[in-house]
């Protein structure tokens, strides 16, 4: 087995490639090009304290006039709401509309990688993504960016039973569901840093 990491950064370009061109198929109907998908999916994941413009532009590494026209293109086509922050009203949130959220059901962007992936053993799959999320949060401490993760793995989630838990940095609790969610406050655990 080749343990060049050079050879793993050559598949995960290769992979990338790959499920651009799967979400170039997903959206060809209506369409809409990869970004306009890896925002909708992100949006599908995020938190409510991630579901801002600002942090699918750090989440997705892109420019914010980038992320500003593929959000325009979403708005005017029905597929994201945008609405006032309850406490803060200068701040701008993003949720999918009933549109967007159907839209992602009946396309199935990650469908082709389910299809790939579902011969590999849970252990395997367990092992390489170990790998890839230790991989992503060096590259991302090495550039200063932000580390998204959910909030079931973050230092900062304190459980406060089987299925409520609360977000040590901002005081609030989460239901369970929420705790699987992509938040942009995420700080992985020091045994997951080191």
């Amino acid at each position: 087995m080749d343990k060049n990491p050079l050879v793993l950064l050559e598949l995960v370009e290769r992979l990338g490639n790959l499920m651009r061109t799967e979400l170039r198929k997903s959206g060809s109907d209506e369409a809409l090009q990869p970004v306009h998908l890896q925002a909708l999916l992100y949006l599908s994941k995020a938190n409510r304290y991630s579901n801002t413009p600002q942090a699918l532009t750090d989440y997705l590494g892109l420019t914010k006039g980038t992320v500003s026209q593929t959000l325009l293109l979403l708005d005017r086509r029905g597929l994201i709401e945008r609405y006032e922050d309850d406490i803060d009203r200068r701040v701008v949130r993003l949720r999918l509309s009933t549109s967007g959220e159907q839209f992602l059901y009946e396309s199935q962007p990650t469908l082709a990688w389910q299809n790939a992936t579902r011969n590999i053993s849970p252990n395997r799959i367990r092992n390489a993504t170990s790998a890839l999320r230790e991989t992503l949060v060096q590259l991302q401490l090495d550039n200063e960016g932000s580390h998204f993760g959910s909030c079931n793995t973050c230092s900062w989630s304190q459980k406060l039973s089987q299925r409520i838990a609360r977000c040590g940095r901002m005081g609030d609790r989460l239901s369970g569901p929420e705790t699987r969610k992509i938040c942009w406050l995420y700080s992985a655990k020091a045994e997951e840093a080191d």
